[in-house]
């Protein structure tokens, strides 16, 4: 289900990021120097300070750090109960994301949880969503 949501601003140094998802890839920035990932996306190792960067897919499993249910609507279409979200990438700890998690009740979502990424297309962007890891 699409949800209205907040347009980012596209920028030459965000772009990948917000686009990566229509080949089904988390693209996350990488120093070309350092291989430091970099989030948000700036053009800027804030580790060594090279300009030399890329986007460089990540497997998208994440785990949830911290989270809240809201119980209330933001906007007309959206959802009265839903869980607004940091985890952290599993490829690269350091890095967190904001996003919802979707895909369960949000009364099962639990701290340190096992995530994976999932795309919401929004015309030319894909919002990376976490779901509930699938267990074997």
């Amino acid at each position: 289900m699409s949800l209205p949501r907040p347009r980012p601003a596209l920028t030459a140094d965000n772009r990948p990021f917000w686009t990566g998802g229509a080949r089904g890839e988390l693209l996350i920035e990488q120093c070309d120097a350092c291989n430091y990932y970099i989030h948000p996306p700036t053009g800027f190792c804030p580790e060594c300070e090279s300009r030399k960067t890329h986007f460089q897919p990540v497997s998208g499993k994440a785990f949830i750090d911290t989270f809240t249910i809201n119980h209330k609507q933001w906007m007309p279409g959206m959802p009265d109960h839903m869980v607004l979200a940091m985890v952290r990438l599993a490829d690269a700890p350091h890095v967190r994301l904001v996003t919802n998690i979707v895909g369960c009740d949000p009364e099962l979502v639990e701290f340190d949880m096992p995530v994976n990424v999932t795309f919401e297309q929004s015309d030319d962007l894909w919002i990376p969503l976490f779901a509930p890891e699938l267990s074997a």
